[in-house]
C-alpha cells in the first residue's frame, strides 16, 4: 500500500518538477538541458543491450564514481556505461568519463512511467546507486524485472537511519530490493543491514582513491604565488555559514588584516552571486570566474581582501592553494549539516579545520583527527582563532599538512575490490 500510494503521489507531482526544473534553469542553463529525459523520454536511439548503469546524482559522487568506472573497464575493456545524474554539477563532471559508445542522461523521475521507460530504453546488465540514492520506484520496478541494482561507496548515518524508520513501510522494501550494498565503514553497513539490505559488505570508501590533477595542484601554487598572503580557504560553504564566518571575521579585522586573505568557495554555483554580495562589507573581492582562460590572478587581485573561488572542478587547485602557508575550513560541518568530504583536502596536503557537524562522513572526519591531518573546533569563531594561533606555529601548521597524504595513501585499493563485486553478479541475483 505504502508503494502505491509513493507512486501516484510521484505522478500526480510531476508536473512541479518541470517548475522547479526551469526555476534552477536560470541560475544554472544546465538543468535546462535535456528535459523529456527526466520523464523518461530519450531522444537518441537506445543502446545495444548489456550496458553497466552508474546513477551518480551530483558532483561529489560523479568525482567518488571515476575510480570505480577506471575499475570496471580494467575488468571489462568491452564495458559500455550509461550515466546518469541528478544535478547539472554532476553531469558536468560526468562528461569527462565518458568514451565513444558510452551514454550520460538524466535519472527520471521515481513514477512508474518515467522509470519503465528508462529501463526499457537502457537495458542493462546491472545498476549500480552511488552513497545514498534509494529510490523506492525505482527499485520496485528493477527487482520486478530482475536486474540487480547495487548501492556502492554506500554510507547511513544514525541520522538517517532514525528519519527513516518513519517511513519504513516504504523505505524497507526498497533497501530490500536491493542486490547488495557495498558501505564505507562497518557501522555503515550495521545500519544498512537495520534498514533491510540483505547483503552488505565494508569496503572502505572510494574518495580515498581520488589522485589531484598535478595540473590543479600546480595551478593552485600559482595563485599562493600571486595571493602574496596565506589563504584560509572556505571549502564547499553552505547557506548560513558564509553570513556567520563575516561576523567572526569583522570582530577580528585588526588580528586579521595583512595576515590572511578569505578564498570562499561555496558548495552550490547558483549561490555564487549571494555570496559576492554578502561578502562585500569585507573590501573589494576578486573572483575566479574573472582570471581568464589561463586562471592566473591579475596583479589588482593581490589587493583583494577576499576572493570567491566561483568555477566548477577545481577544488584541488582550491586545496593546494591553501596548502602553500594557509589553512582550509570544512563547509557544512559549521552548520548542522553533515560536513563535506574531508580526503580530498588531505590529499592536497591542505591543513583542515573543521565543525562540530560532521555526521555524513563521521568515520573519516574522526581518522583524519587521529592521524593529525585535520582538527575539530566547536564554532567558526574557535576555527579563527584557531587558525592565527596556527599561524604562528608553522611547525605544528607543517604537521598537520605532511599528515595528509598518507593517511589518504593508506586507505586505497578499494574501487577493483567493488568492480569486481558488482561484475559478478549474475542478473537477477538478490540473495
Amino acid at each position: 500500500m505504502a508503494l502505491g500510494l509513493y507512486r501516484g503521489l510521484s505522478t500526480l507531482l510531476a508536473p512541479a518538477l518541470r517548475v522547479r526544473l526551469a526555476w534552477r534553469g536560470r541560475a544554472e542553463p544546465g538543468y535546462r538541458q535535456a528535459l523529456g529525459e527526466r520523464f523518461g523520454r530519450y531522444g537518441e536511439p537506445p543502446p545495444a543491450p548489456g550496458a553497466v548503469w552508474l546513477h551518480a546524482v551530483s558532483l561529489g559522487e560523479t568525482r567518488a564514481a571515476e575510480p570505480l568506472i577506471e575499475a570496471l573497464r580494467a575488468e571489462d575493456p568491452a564495458l559500455r556505461l550509461i550515466l546518469s545524474h541528478g544535478t547539472a554539477t554532476g553531469r558536468a563532471a560526468g562528461a569527462a568519463l565518458l568514451r565513444p559508445g558510452d551514454r550520460q542522461v538524466w535519472l527520471p523521475w521515481d513514477a512508474p512511467g518515467p522509470v519503465r521507460r528508462f529501463l526499457a530504453w537502457a537495458r542493462p546488465r546491472c545498476g549500480l546507486l552511488m552513497e545514498t540514492e534509494v529510490w523506492p520506484g525505482l527499485l520496485a520496478e528493477a527487482q520486478a524485472q530482475g536486474l540487480p541494482v547495487w548501492l556502492l561507496n554506500a554510507r547511513l548515518s544514525e541520522r538517517s537511519l532514525r528519519r527513516g524508520r518513519r517511513f519504513d513501510a516504504l523505505l524497507r522494501p526498497a533497501h530490500r530490493a536491493l542486490a547488495g550494498a557495498l558501505a564505507q565503514t562497518p557501522e555503515d553497513a550495521a545500519r544498512l543491514q537495520a534498514a533491510g539490505v540483505r547483503r552488505v559488505e565494508a569496503l572502505g570508501n572510494l574518495k580515498f582513491e581520488l589522485r589531484p590533477e598535478p595540473a590543479l595542484l600546480a595551478r593552485g601554487r600559482a595563485w599562493a604565488a600571486a595571493s602574496r598572503l596565506p589563504l584560509l580557504l572556505f571549502a564547499s560553504s553552505r547557506e548560513g555559514e558564509e553570513a556567520a564566518l563575516l561576523a567572526a571575521w569583522q570582530a577580528r579585522a585588526a588580528s586579521l588584516a595583512g595576515r590572511l586573505r578569505l578564498l570562499v568557495v561555496p558548495r552550490h554555483p547558483q549561490r555564487f552571486d549571494d555570496v559576492a554580495a554578502l561578502l562585500a562589507p569585507l573590501g573589494p573581492l576578486s573572483r575566479r570566474s574573472a582570471w581568464g582562460a589561463e586562471g592566473l590572478p591579475p596583479p589588482e587581485a593581490a589587493q583583494a581582501p577576499v576572493w570567491l573561488g566561483d568555477s566548477l572542478g577545481e577544488m584541488a587547485a582550491y586545496y593546494s592553494a591553501a596548502a602553500a602557508g594557509g589553512l582550509a575550513l570544512l563547509g557544512g560541518s559549521f552548520a548542522p549539516l553533515g560536513g563535506q568530504n574531508l580526503i580530498e583536502a588531505a590529499a592536497c596536503g591542505c591543513p583542515l579545520l573543521m565543525g562540530p557537524h560532521t555526521f555524513n562522513f563521521a568515520a573519516a572526519a574522526e581518522s583524519a583527527c587521529a592521524a593529525g591531518a585535520a582538527e575539530r573546533l566547536p564554532d567558526l569563531p574557535a576555527a579563527l582563532d584557531r587558525a592565527l594561533a596556527l599561524l604562528d606555529e608553522p611547525a605544528a601548521r607543517e604537521a598537520r599538512a605532511v599528515a595528509g597524504p598518507p593517511w589518504v595513501a593508506g586507505r586505497q585499493a578499494i574501487a577493483q575490490s567493488m568492480a569486481r563485486r558488482v561484475l559478478a553478479s549474475p542478473p537477477g541475483d538478490k540473495t
